[in-house]
């Protein structure tokens, strides 16, 4: 397997297909135009998309990273017409195994890692990968005590990729400038802010040592949780290129198939409360929703997997977070106004207009401040997804995003999308004010609250 390296050589494929195909896209606009029709046709479209996939499967970095968050997200209320479905499936394919590395080399990099042959450190590895990704593959052991467990192990190269993909602003640019192509509604907002928190993050994510330390802090918090699991690591079996950790059985989300509403509600919830209320208790949050990061059980728990990549926020950012969505959900469009300024989403000198402000954004909290109980759908999250793109164009230009924020951002839009997947129902107003209140008004919140009360207790 061979990672391409250097900017110049990682740069350069992505930036001859984004001219490629915006070059494409003009042609194609003016023969449709000039047969009365509007639009690149669909087989351009597909021809791009299939173009980008590739592209970004080979780059086994940031890209195919960036592309695996665009592969979940249901774009289609957002790129035009049927579009949208031919991009996300054509991405769809990063979800899937990539290339695996031989037995030979895992075996190589364990050693080298931890210093001592596998045949030594485990009764048993499978040398075949269960899973493979963007940055490291997993692979099956057993620990000389019994304990299965599973392995995570890096691509070699992949730290060194990952670094010139960091330092290179040229990718960047390129990438931005095909998420214009694709969906223009962007073309106003300053990228820096978010291109800097985008790298410190994935750089972390490159250093299994911090997603250790990242996974052992969950696991201290949500140890012996009812309904949120998080599996334990070894810290012994682990370095910056191997992460060892308790083998979980689950439903991958690929099979979850045709699972009674009622669980999937339960599922949905868990989910839900994980994420909100991991900021709300302890600040931070698992910035990396993506599907395959959970294993679904039977007994209505969740599973979360991948501590790679993990968001801290200040005091006051937190606040800011939970004071944001209060305001949208009590119709407080002066208050609103003043959370944005405050926290650096506008400036005092040259604000937005409030009512503008409270409407997109209580369209964008829309399941917070619809009838309750409320239902996530697929078509429901779409048409969410292209509100959040289409900005009024009074705010847009007044408006940016946060440093701090950005990866808040990435939980709504993978967040909703699951939510929108299995079609979950609740109370969702209820349940997000109680991080406020600290009063539970559900079954799991109140299984929950008993749970953290008597670990403090304890």
């Amino acid at each position: 397997m061979t990672i391409p390296q250097g900017r110049v050589r990682r740069t350069a494929p992505l930036a001859a297909l984004s001219a490629r195909a915006a070059g494409g896209g003009v042609v194609e606009v003016l023969r449709r135009r000039l047969k009365g029709q509007r639009g690149a046709s669909l087989e351009f479209h597909v021809r791009n998309a299939e173009r980008y996939a590739d592209v970004l499967s080979r780059s086994k970095g940031v890209l195919m990273k960036v592309g695996q968050i665009l592969s979940f997200v249901d774009t289609s209320a957002v790129i035009e017409g049927p579009y949208g479905e031919v991009y996300r499936t054509a991405l769809a394919s990063l979800q899937a195994d990539a290339e695996p590395m031989e037995p030979v080399l895992v075996a190589a990099v364990i050693e080298s890692e931890l210093g001592r042959p596998p045949e030594e450190l485990f009764a048993e590895l499978t040398l075949e990968p269960m899973a493979a990704a963007s940055i490291g593959q997993v692979h099956t052991a057993r620990l000389h005590d019994g304990t299965e467990v599973a392995v995570k192990v890096q691509y070699p190269g992949v730290a060194d990729a990952i670094s010139d993909d960091l330092a290179n602003t040229e990718l960047l640019f390129t990438f931005v400038k095909i998420v214009k192509g694709v969906v223009p509604q962007y073309r106003n907002f300053d990228v820096r802010a978010v291109a800097d928190e985008i790298a410190e993050r994935i750089g972390e994510e490159v250093d299994y040592g911090t997603e250790l330390a990242n996974q052992m802090e969950f696991a201290e918090h949500y140890r012996g949780h009812p309904f949120a699991r998080v599996p334990e690591v070894f810290p012994e079996l682990s370095s910056e290129r191997v992460l060892t950790m308790e083998m979980v059985h689950g439903r991958r989300w690929t099979a979850i198939g045709e699972v009674d509403q009622k669980l999937r509600d339960r599922w949905g919830e868990a989910i839900n409360r994980f994420f909100f209320g991991s900021i709300a208790r302890f600040g931070v949050f698992n910035a990396d929703p993506h599907p395959g990061n959970y294993l679904f059980h039977d007994d209505g728990t969740v599973t979360f997997l991948d501590f790679g990549c993990v968001k801290r926020l200040t005091p006051a950012t937190k606040r800011g977070f939970f004071d944001f969505h209060s305001a949208a959900m009590d119709n407080d469009a002066e208050r609103l106004l003043a959370v944005w300024i405050e926290h650096g989403f506008a400036s005092s000198e040259s604000p937005p207009p409030a009512d503008k402000v409270l409407a997109w954004c209580r369209q964008n909290f829309a399941a917070y401040v619809q009838p309750q109980p409320f239902t996530f759908t697929p078509g429901f999250v779409s048409e969410l997804l292209g509100h959040m793109a289409r900005m009024d164009k009074d705010v847009m230009r007044h408006a940016t995003v946060p440093r701090d924020f950005v990866f808040t951002n990435r939980i709504f839009f993978g967040l909703y999308s699951i939510l929108g997947a299995l079609r979950a129902t609740a109370d969702w107003t209820a349940i997000f004010r109680e991080d406020l209140t600290g009063e539970a008004t559900t079954e799991l919140g109140r299984l929950e609250a008993d749970f953290f009360a008597a670990k403090s207790d304890a």
